[in-house]
């Protein structure tokens, strides 16, 4: 397109050529009539994506143009697909009426969408947010805000001035599409495309000033920064009002549990490590929500636990009263059934795209408010607004059974506008002629084969068969219009007259129910904040109910939480292994009192060491977002962190070992963890030698012991280590059980206290399939290594433990040196000194 000799072109396609000139990275659909066409290279592009036909335009070159085209009518599955695969589109609308125009119609982008501004479509999932986000540049942190389009939500956040801490709260924050200003490292901006393929835009503009209540509340200069750079944007694509923005709410770690993207990979909150999906994971076992709002709100605060512990008992205390008062909570789930997405329909009013259908939902969910109202009362639980006055505007005047089109008329029922009830009657009136005429037409020319009909082309008219043809008199003043196979077509004067005044009626009809309709929907807007506001409330109060479901449903109990630094959970459960087990679960207590901060976990591959860790984890995440947890009984302090290192981590940044990854995720836990965290550490070290990975994990487990204090869970096969039960007061040995009989090994999922010296491997092995040649030869080789072992009697020495090492009284050799000035003393003193030094040795 760029050597287009612009003086040869037609109009219409200097008109694209220059709009496709302002937005050279989006993909513009020009709007012709029915349809929207593309040109040259994003005809290839389209016609390829979306498997159309590339056809050709003439305009004014000498070779054809390549164009491909979509209905108007079904462009949205279209645009969803283009959106989907990484590209922006832009939305390029006749501005003026052709019909109307003078000329060549004037044309314009309305909207430019992108992955992260999807209002529509099934790639919108209803029970996950979609946020586009700004990372800006403050020099000494990076600024992030990000909002969900849809529903108007907006947060602000600001981290540590760190690459890989930019990129892991990116990925964790699971933005569609990132917008960066130009100063952002080309390195980020690469991974974050390449690797996680998030759509990335580069823009510097930040004066945004249309929507300052948004920042108001905000002091922090950088963050403001941030929002107006977001809020530019967004302002630029969209080109619309948005009304259904919300305050951004500062997103501060501190008053939540922290957790980085691989605890929560790890810990398959939100989907299964494997396989990326939902099934499986904890929100799937906690998801009996009713609304799409309650199940964004839902995934929120599994992402986001509380560490305030009045806030936490807030919610155990709502939950308990939905699980004494059961017909309450039943009734409760049957009316928030009825409500729709009202946060998202929120934001398709103020968008403007509204349709009559949308509205029916809406009202549909304002129906049920009051009696939503009554039960929120009767459990002593914040109320809502019912909205009645709203309600009632749409009861009166939206169709029950509207198109989805808003130009096809039938959106406003009879009774709501005068001027439109007089129209319609008119119209009732000749079309009650047109039905009149046709019978006395019938009876005065006996012609029984006569009727009227209509079409776009000739309007109302007469249609006789060919066989009765020869029975149409002069007399009867029929004007021949069209000659077809079987009939003759004809028009009559009087309805002529008829039809326009019918078409008049027909037209303004459609065009006063457009108005009203829009007027209508302009009402709405208006309550837009009552609305946002009633949805939190219902979202909240859905993901309590789902809390008490699930609790009565798998026999959860309400935990105590104290301040105190001690967990006892006994009889605890995985919330999700013990959904998906075909057997029956086997629980296991998890006990640390104040003196105990680690575990020390030993025993077989696959006997379940892995599993008791994460339930740990898992049960306190339940706890700290307000749901009662699988156990007979639970005392837990609040946590303020969660690390992990468990199992294969992606490598955030790229090219570094898996060990390096590991000491990496190590380094992370014991630099931010405090006497309040907690951290599970399965098998670290065992990425490199056998040595150097023992000797780094009694350095990691002293370390945590002597100078953090947290609570710990860290399994080993290094059997080695267990011996510093001996010698660290705060560790304990815990094993998981395992039954070894005639070779076989049954593994009984039992924690018990103590140690174990075998890993069963070859056990393990046999259980997997492998060829019994090959467990046999394994066998030998094992005999071979422990009878080694034995003579080097490998163990950790208590008279050799690290800070020993480091930190040992001085010898008297030693004192004695120092008092020793070199530089003056003659040789035959030295001589002396050396028999001195000598004498002063050990006994061997």
């Amino acid at each position: 397109m760029a050597d287009v000799d612009l003086n040869k072109i037609t109009p219409m396609m200097r008109q694209y050529i220059d709009i496709k000139n302002q937005n050279k990275d989006t993909i513009i659909l020009f709007r012709l009539g029915d349809f929207y066409e593309v040109f040259f290279e994003d005809a290839i592009t389209v016609s390829r994506e979306l498997e159309l036909t590339l056809t050709g335009r003439s305009a004014g070159l000498e070779e054809r143009v390549p164009m491909c085209g979509v209905p108007h009518h079904a462009v949205n599955i279209y645009i969803e697909k283009l959106v989907d695969r990484g590209y922006r589109v832009g939305i390029c609308e006749q501005l003026e009426d052709p019909a109307t125009a003078k000329g060549l119609v004037e044309r314009g982008l309305t909207q430019i969408i992108s992955k992260g501004t999807m209002t529509i479509g099934e790639s919108l999932q209803e029970n996950d947010f979609n946020y586009i986000g700004s990372i800006t540049d403050a020099g000494n942190a990076y600024a992030i805000s990000y909002m969900d389009i849809t529903t108007g939500i907006i947060y602000v956040t600001l981290i540590n001035h760190d690459d890989s801490n930019l990129v892991t709260e990116i990925v964790s924050l699971n933005l569609k599409e990132v917008i960066a200003t130009s100063d952002i490292d080309k390195a980020i901006i690469s991974i974050l495309k390449n690797q996680f393929k998030i759509v990335i835009s580069i823009s510097d503009d930040a004066d945004e000033e249309t929507y300052p209540y948004v920042y108001e509340d905000i002091k922090d200069d950088r963050m403001i920064h941030s929002l107006k750079h977001l809020l530019s944007y967004i302002t630029k694509t969209q080109m619309r009002t948005l009304s259904h923005l919300q305050k951004a709410i500062i997103k501060e770690n501190k008053k939540v549990l922290k957790m980085d993207i691989h605890t929560k990979r790890n810990l398959e909150l939100t989907e299964t490590l494997r396989l990326k999906q939902r099934n499986y994971s904890l929100i799937w076992v906690l998801d009996k929500t009713k609304t799409a709002m309650g199940a964004r709100q839902l995934k929120s605060y599994v992402e986001n636990p509380l560490i305030d512990i009045d806030e936490i008992n807030k919610r155990y205390d709502v939950v308990e009263t939905l699980m004494k008062e059961f017909i309450l909570r039943e009734d409760l789930k049957n009316l928030l059934y009825e409500v729709y997405d009202l946060e998202r329909l929120s934001g398709r009013v103020a968008f403007g795209n509204a349709n009559a259908r949308d509205l029916l939902q809406l009202k549909s969910s304002l129906k049920v408010l009051p009696d939503i109202s009554v039960i929120l009362k009767a459990i002593k639980y914040q109320d809502i607004e019912t909205l009645e006055n709203l309600y009632h505007l749409l009861d009166d005047s939206i169709y029950e059974n509207p198109p989805i089109g808003l130009k096809e008329g039938y959106l406003i029922k009879e009774g709501y506008n005068t001027e439109l009830d007089e129209l319609k009657s008119l119209r009732k009136g000749g079309k009650d002629f047109v039905a009149k005429f046709e019978t006395e037409e019938r009876n005065r020319t006996g012609i029984k084969t006569l009727k009227v009909g209509y079409n776009k082309v000739f309007g109302y008219y007469i249609e006789v068969s060919k066989g009765a043809t020869s029975q149409v008199k002069e007399e009867y003043g029929y004007e021949r219009k069209q000659t077809l196979s079987n009939c003759e077509r004809y028009i009559s004067p009087i309805l002529k007259e008829k039809e326009a005044l019918i078409l008049n009626a027909e037209e303004r009809i459609i065009e006063l129910e457009y108005e009203l309709f829009t007027d209508i929907r302009d009402e709405v807007k208006k309550y837009i904040p009552k609305l946002q506001q009633v949805s939190k409330t219902i979202s909240e109060i859905d993901v309590l109910q789902s809390f008490a479901t699930i609790a009565e449903e798998n026999n959860y109990i309400r935990p105590t939480l104290t301040d105190k630094r001690e967990i006892y959970l006994k009889a605890n459960r995985h919330a999700v292994v013990e959904k998906v087990l075909d057997s029956e679960y086997v629980c296991n207590d998890i006990i640390m009192d104040s003196s105990t901060n680690i575990e020390l976990i030993t025993g077989p591959n696959m006997a379940g060491k892995s599993t008791y860790m994460r339930q740990l984890a898992i049960t306190v995440i339940m706890a700290q977002i307000g749901c009662f947890v699988p156990a007979r009984e639970a005392i837990l302090p609040i946590f303020d962190a969660i690390y992990t290192r468990i199992g294969a981590s992606d490598d955030l940044v790229g090219g570094e070992s898996t060990f390096m990854v590991e000491m990496k995720e190590a380094d992370y836990a014991i630099s931010n963890a405090t006497s309040n965290s907690l951290i599970l550490f399965d098998e670290l070290g065992r990425g490199t030698a056998t040595f150097d990975g023992m000797a780094l994990a009694q350095s990691i487990i002293e370390y945590i012991h002597d100078h953090i204090k947290c609570k710990t869970l860290f399994s080993t096969h290094y059997h080695e280590l267990t011996d510093l039960e001996d010698t660290l007061d705060g560790l304990k040995n815990i094993h998981v059980s395992a039954k070894e009989e005639d070779g076989e090994i049954t593994f009984l999922h039992k924690i018990e206290e103590g140690s174990v010296d075998k890993s069963y491997g070859i056990h393990v092995a046999k259980l997997a399939g492998l060829p019994k040649r090959l467990i046999n030869r394994a066998e030998s080789i094992l005999k071979v290594y422990e009878a080694k072992e034995k003579k080097r009697d490998i163990k950790i020495q208590e008279s050799l433990p690290l800070d020993d090492l480091v930190m040992k009284e001085p010898s008297k050799v030693e004192e004695r040196l120092k008092e020793i000035d070199p530089m003056n003393t003659t040789p035959m003193e030295a001589l002396s000194l050396i028999t001195e030094l000598k004498s002063l040795l050990p006994k061997q």
